[in-house]
């Protein structure tokens, strides 16, 4: 990882030292010990590089008090993510982090555990990075680097007209996570607080072949339909009452509904899929343990691209005041 500072040559030991005792037990294949400003990568025989980042910001992404251990989990979980929507393999990841006054380096030590934990899950290393301060909040972000075999990476651009539109696993728990976490939803047993915190990315399911467009949900359900509906030309109509739920969720009350539709910080993948293939998906849930259900179907656009038609089982309409978290 490379050094900033104004400080000059005097400050440089105290960060060498700071990284090395943080981050180079962390460090992967190809980093070469984090000596270097860039890490020596070789993807396996036949297969493409893929390559995504994500920015966390204390008070944005992240609240303050949460354990530091999770923080570093979920930067990293969110960027798999990324590699799991387009069917790929994690090789390593580069950090960078903006240290503000007042974090201690037993915090980034807490931090660097987490990540720690996750690489032995993930099966990869962290390759390089940057450090350096800031007189605003914590910023931390990480570049994910992953592999997929050559031309099956799966895109955004590539439903169709007819295929269903599936998610996995279960919707609204992280948005509802952050109100329980604020005191504002009931989370007796904190299982909205951990999908909040600990997103499960949905690695290895291989989809190439079953999905022919596919991207996670991180903005919220609604808005992130309408980005695959409109990357591939095409609208998307979905039955609310289909969209899956966690018993935890259900339980918090039908009047965060819409929470659990626009909320975000699901990371489950959204599908499209033919319906020849739908028992293939199927079968893909059940042999990894991840539930997939078909929530609404593309169609040709009407007129202008992307549009999310909402309803019930009744066929009425649903309307949400927004249809997603927005960035800027």
């Amino acid at each position: 990882m490379s050094q900033h500072s104004s400080g000059g040559p005097a400050a440089l030991p105290a960060e060498f030292g700071f990284i090395g005792r943080i981050f180079r037990p962390l460090a992967g294949e190809g980093a070469l010990d984090l000596r270097d400003d860039a890490a020596v990568v070789t993807p396996p025989p036949g297969r493409q590089m893929v390559m995504a980042v994500d920015a966390m910001v204390e008070g944005v992404h992240f609240l303050s008090d949460d354990p530091p251990d999770t923080i570093g989990r979920k930067l990293l979980r969110c960027n798999l993510s990324d590699l799991a929507a387009m069917d790929a393999t994690p090789l390593g990841y580069l950090l960078t982090v903006a240290r503000p006054p007042g974090y201690a380096e037993a915090w980034f030590a807490d931090f660097a555990a987490g990540l720690h934990a996750d690489q032995q899950t993930y099966n990869l290393g962290l390759l390089g990075g940057d450090t350096t301060s800031t007189t605003g909040p914590l910023v931390l972000s990480l570049t994910i680097v992953g592999h997929v075999a050559s031309g099956c990476a799966l895109q955004r651009c590539t439903a169709r007209a007819g295929d269903g539109l599936w998610v996995s696993g279960t919707i609204g728990d992280g948005a509802l996570g952050l109100l329980a976490l604020r005191g504002q939803v009931a989370d007796p047993n904190h299982v909205l607080a951990q999908r909040y915190r600990l997103p499960i990315p949905r690695l290895g399911l291989e989809l190439h072949g079953i999905a022919t467009a596919a991207m996670d949900v991180s903005d919220g359900l609604v808005q992130d339909a309408g980005h695959l509906a409109r990357e591939s030309g095409l609208d998307v109509d979905i039955d609310v009452d289909r969209i899956p739920l966690s018993d935890a969720a259900r339980a918090a009350g039908p009047q965060w509904r819409e929470t659990c539709l626009t909320g975000g910080d699901d990371y489950e993948l959204l599908l499209a899929v033919p319906p020849d293939r739908e028992e293939a998906l199927e079968r893909q849930g059940r042999r990894h343990g991840v539930p997939m259900t078909r929530i609404g179907r593309f169609t040709d656009a009407a007129s202008t691209v992307g549009v999310v038609r909402l309803h019930d089982a009744q066929g009425g309409t649903v309307r949400v005041a927004r249809p997603g978290w927005s960035h800027l």
